[in-house]
């Protein structure tokens, strides 16, 4: 079994080999030959590493909230995390040799729900349903300024919440009742077209019946004048029909006979027949002498 290995780390690895307890190789993506008997290799991830997580938390209504989403952090001090966890590997498989890695996932996701629990606290269960940027910005602030975090190396790049929500009784009842809200609002718009259709129909029959109204109005007005009208006319007729008949009352009946017959020869064209008794002539003679 050969006792010399050769180790290569990746660029986004910062390696801290050690031999007999002394650090011999440092810096971030090494490669070098190792004592295999007296060697260990330290691989701290200097890349961004994601941590996922579900945390089951009260609002201020005493309801479930759980909360699903992810932490971005990065390791920006590889050495003062070497001195707290162990990143050993093994340097043939690159395999951590314990389970520290993922405990400092879990220190930091204790971080997140100390916060969380703290901004849930001060919502009730509706508005932290809709409250998920809001937590994400506020509780990111928060963890970019932990010293516990800051003193250990960490920096948080960005938090997100992929899921926020209550249990299944209680989101249930939640979206009875903004169906039973929205369902409401449906039904005023319904309403509200209608009584304004109606409305609309109302003013319709309004101007129809007020124009119906001045119509009527006019035409009472038109015939009152033509009545008026008519009735001057007949008046000057009749007081010109009687000027024109105050030469004849002085004339004697025969000449005004004479005269008739004469306006008949004039006429005749316009006449069909025209009869004259015996008896009309002698009642207009008799008429003429008992009037004289």
């Amino acid at each position: 079994m050969a006792l010399i290995g050769h180790f290569k780390a990746e660029p986004t690895e910062y390696i801290l080999a050690y031999r007999n307890g002394n650090i011999f190789r440092q810096g971030i993506g090494r490669t070098f030959w190792y004592w295999k008997p007296s060697t260990s290799i330290v691989s701290i991830p200097t890349s961004t590493v994601d941590a996922l997580f579900v945390l089951n938390e009260k609002s201020n209504d005493f309801q479930t909230v759980t909360l699903q989403g992810q932490i971005t952090y990065r390791i920006t001090a590889p050495e003062t995390i070497a001195q707290l966890l162990n990143f050993t590997i093994d340097p043939q498989t690159h395999d951590y040799l314990s389970d520290d890695p993922t405990k400092l996932d879990q220190r930091i996701i204790n971080v997140v729900q100390t916060y969380a629990r703290k901004e849930l606290q001060q919502l009730s269960l509706e508005e932290a349903l809709r409250s998920a940027e809001t937590l994400e910005r506020t509780i990111l602030t928060q963890l970019q300024a932990e010293q516990t975090l800051t003193t250990m190396g960490i920096a948080c790049v960005s938090l997100f919440f992929t899921s926020i929500k209550s249990t299944a009784e209680m989101m249930k009842a939640l979206e009875a009742e903004y169906r039973e809200a929205l369902q409401k609002r449906a039904d005023q718009a319904i309403y509200s077209r209608r009584a304004e259709a109606v409305e609309q129909e109302r003013q319709i029959k309004q101007n129809e019946l007020s124009t119906a109204v001045d119509l009527e109005q006019r035409r009472q007005e038109l015939v009152d004048l033509e009545g008026e009208n008519a009735q001057k006319q007949a008046e000057f007729e009749a007081e010109a029909t009687r000027t024109q008949l105050v030469p004849f009352q002085s004339l004697d009946t025969r000449l005004v006979m004479a005269l008739a017959f004469r306006s008949f020869a004039d006429n005749a064209q316009k006449i069909g027949n025209l009869t004259i008794t015996s008896e009309i002539l002698e009642q207009l003679l008799n008429g003429r002498t008992q009037q004289a």
